[in-house]
Formats: structure tokens, sequence, C-alpha cells
């Protein structure tokens, strides 16, 4: 089966990234236009009229989810709340906007995201050139990568002066002939899942979301956890799962006090390790406290027992561990998410759901019924849906279904 989900092959580049501290040592980069016309034909998208475009400080302050378009200058490439590339682009799924082509200032920037049907049009990876080009854009006014964003675009095209596309030299006038070109909806990712339950519905869960999935090496995971778990409130930190708090993304490792690597799916529970694939699939990995991460060690989820006494509202005994409140349902449906994904057909072990808390090795995890309950107690929260979304556009290019859907966990758990 086809899914929307695109294979993004990453590689190094020196970066420039804007921060909030250095953003007065940048200068535009905008160029003077040089696109034939036929070649316009081929990289514009209609757009609502121009009369109806919103600026870019507009857009900024009507955060409301509704449906607009937008028109601004491409000034980078986000890659955190408030960070921006200018150079060494490492993909084609955001660009920010600012009302001017030499804007540095983040807060004055939309960061709009660049679905499939854009990307090899409006991808700054593939289209370096379209740094500075006037576009206007439409789709939903909603946050992205934590900051204010347009999601879900149903238009994009050059709406003035563009500067030099990848490989062309050839000079020639700004105007555009717009191609009508409309972009898969979000649902189309689940397109095959629709009206099924049961194992019918887990059978086709498993294609959508194994499909072309990309895997990280697990060195690799250390860096994108830096990105996928960023604290919202400072750039510089991740949030670990457990204990909550905020540290500091270079204190990774291994010695007290660092963090590191934890797999909600212990891997003993399948003897996955680290390999490539399950041991190192983003969906179930988060960062946590060393220490913290020693003590759940590879214990099944359950309530009850003593707290913890480095992560306060956690609770262990002998054979399973309590996460705090917030987390509960995010670790269920990392649960569920692998019970899915891996069913012994890729060369790792079925994993599978039951009842019992006795660790061990075999590749099944427990406790079903109290998963379920978190899972129901604790829906889906922004920084939940913002890292499902990360994983999807920048690395593993597939999706937990269960934060997308959570309704599909009865279906699929609690026949």
């Amino acid at each position: 089966m086809t899914t929307t989900a695109h294979r993004v092959t990453w590689i190094a580049l020196p970066v420039t990234v804007i921060t909030l501290a250095s953003l007065s040592s940048l200068t535009a980069c905008a160029t003077p236009p040089t696109a034939s016309a036929a070649e316009r034909v081929t990289q514009a998208q209609p757009v609502a009229a121009a009369a109806s475009a919103l600026t870019v400080a507009q857009a900024v302050a009507q955060q409301t989810g509704g449906s607009q378009t937008v028109r601004g200058y491409v000034v980078g490439e986000p890659t955190g709340t408030d960070q921006v590339r200018r150079t060494g682009f490492s993909g084609d799924t955001a660009i920010a906007l600012a009302d001017s082509p030499s804007a540095t200032d983040t807060s004055a920037m939309l960061y709009v995201q660049v679905s499939s049907a854009y990307r090899s049009q409006f991808g700054l990876k593939s289209n370096p050139g379209r740094l500075g080009a006037q576009l206007d854009v439409s789709g939903s006014l909603t946050a992205y990568f934590a900051h204010p964003g347009l999601k879900s675009p149903t238009a994009m095209a050059v709406s003035g002066a563009d500067p030099t596309p990848t490989g062309t030299t050839t000079p020639g006038p700004t105007t555009t002939s717009p191609i009508a070109t409309t972009p898969p909806s979000g649902g189309d990712y689940y397109a095959d899942a629709q009206g099924k339950t049961g194992n019918d519905l887990h059978q086709a869960l498993h294609q959508i979301i194994s499909t072309d999935a990309q895997k990280l090496s697990y060195d690799a995971v250390w860096d994108a956890l830096k990105v996928t778990d960023e604290d919202p409130k400072n750039s510089g930190n991740v949030i670990l799962l457990y204990s909550g708090t905020s540290r500091s993304k270079s204190l990774n490792g291994g010695d007290a006090d660092d963090w590191n690597r934890e797999h909600v799916w212990a891997k003993s529970h399948g003897d996955f390790g680290t390999a490539t694939g399950p041991g190192t699939d983003l969906h179930h990995l988060r960062p946590e406290d060393v220490t913290v991460n020693s003590d759940r060690s590879n214990k099944d989820f359950d309530e009850g027992g003593s707290e913890s006494g480095e992560a306060p509202g956690n609770f262990t005994d002998s054979d399973s561990w309590e996460p705090r409140d917030a987390v509960k349902g995010d670790v269920a449906r990392m649960i569920f998410y692998m019970a899915v994904r891996y069913d012994g057909g890729d060369g790792f072990a079925d994993l599978t759901l039951d009842e019992k808390t006795t660790g061990g090795s075999a590749p099944r995890f427990g406790k079903l019924s109290t998963l379920l309950e978190w899972s129901a107690e604790d829906p889906p929260d922004s920084f939940e849906r913002n890292r499902n979304d990360l994983i999807f556009e920048r690395f593993q290019h597939n999706r937990n279904p269960f934060i997308d859907h959570p309704e599909w966990v009865n279906e699929v758990f609690a026949q």
C-alpha cells in the first residue's frame, strides 16, 4: 500500500542557525528574479486572491486554527521554537515566512508546514534558491514547532519576485501561471484503516506505519530526541519523561544527573537491544535521568508501590512502574504503537500485550487493562501531538496512530 509518508535523506552540512542571541548578525539573502515563464508554470500552486492575503504579522496574531491565506517572504527553515536555518538546509518539510526578506527576529516569523504535495517545489533542501521568495500560502493558522504557524497547506504559490530556483540561470519575467494541485488531506495517511475494527484494524495500521518507515541508528537517536522532546519554554533543554524536569540537551550521557535514552518498551521484552528498528524507534524512546531510567529498569507498567525518590509522582514495586499522571496516557500509547508496529514479520519478535507484570525476556508487556485505563484518563496533549508530527516529518516518516486516533485503542486492544 501507499501512504503519504516520504523518505528524506538527511546529510550533514554547515549550518547557520538563527537564535535569539545572534539575530543581529544575519542579513538578507534575496537575489534578483531569474526563472523563465515556462518554469513558473511548474513551480506555482493555486492560491486565494491576493487581496485576501494576511500579512505575516496578522497571521502570527491570529492563531485560532482558522483557514487563511498569508503572504510573506521565505527567510529560512525552522528547526526549533526560536531557531531558523539560513544555510545548510536539512529538509523540505518546513519554511519560515516574514514580512521582510531580511527579517531576523523569529518572533516576527510564521513557521509553515510544507506537506508532501509541495516539498519538491517549495522545500528549501531541494530548492535553496527559494530563500527570499515572496509566497502566498493557504492553510490552518495553528502552532508549529511550538511557535505561531500555518499547517496543512491547501495552496502555495510564488506571489512576487522569485529568486533563482535550483539549477536555473536564464533570466525571465516574474508572472506566474498556477496549475491546479490539491495536496492529500491529513486523513489520507489512514485511508486503508477507515471503517475497520479488531484484528483487521490492527493489521491495517501495522501496514500503514511500517511502509516506507525510516530507521535511525542508535547514535542518531541522541540528536533526534533533542528535537522531539525539546522544552517548549527553553530550546536548550529537553523534558524528561518520568520526572518531568527540564534538563540541558548537552547533558546526555551515562553519568549521574545526565539523561539517557529510555526504552519505554523495555529492550529485554523482545530481546531486541539497541538494534536498528525496535531498539531505535523514536515513538517509544524518550529522554530520562540516568538514575530514574535504572530504577524503572525493565519493569512492566501497573499502579502501586513506593514513590520514587528521584522522580516524585512515579511509583514502583518489585515488578512494575507507575509513571506520573501527566504521562500515563503517553506511556500507554507508546506501548500500543510498539505492539502494532512490530509483529514478527521483519526479523524481530512479535510484541504482544497481556495482563502479566512478571518481567522476563518474552516479547510481551503488561498490564494491558491498566494501560487501557491510562490512555482513557490522559488523552493526547499538545506536546505529545507535536512530538508525533516531528517524528513523522523529520525523522521516521511514520506516525503513532493512537495519538492521532485515541478512539482506535479500544478497537484494537479491548476486544
